[in-house]
């Protein structure tokens, strides 16, 4: 795909995901400006959402992503304290995120996926 057809991809894609925020309860979720390097934040997101201020936000709209380059562009992009996350799709499929392990793992334990399991043996001796 040309230079300025790619370019349009990648915005159509972060309106995209701006707006599968926005459908899941993240209302304030904006594409962020563009910029030729960081932002006074030191961040360069492509898409911002303020009830989720921890999430650094590279999106990716292409056929054949080389997830391992867009991480590692996620990393170097954001800023300090935030968790890289790569949303990405391509034709004809949904949105998968892609984030390093260790923050996802972080992110679970704080959630209420988490059962103790003193808590569900005594619920299943009861």
């Amino acid at each position: 795909m040309g230079g300025k057809l790619s370019r349009e991809k990648g915005k159509r894609g972060e309106r995209q995901w701006r707006d599968m925020l926005r459908d899941h309860g993240f209302g304030k979720s904006f594409r962020s400006q563009q910029f030729s390097g960081k932002s006074p934040d030191g961040s360069s997101a492509d898409v911002q959402c303020p009830e989720l201020p921890a999430i650094h936000w590279e999106v990716k709209n292409v056929e054949r992503l080389n997830i391992w380059d867009a991480i590692k562009q996620a990393l170097f992009d954001k800023a300090a304290g935030k968790i890289p996350v790569v949303a990405h799709t391509k034709n004809n499929y949904g949105w998968l995120c892609t984030l390093p392990a260790e923050d996802f793992l972080n992110i679970l334990r704080r959630s209420d996926l988490v059962e103790c399991v003193q808590d569900k043996q005594d619920k299943e001796t009861k």
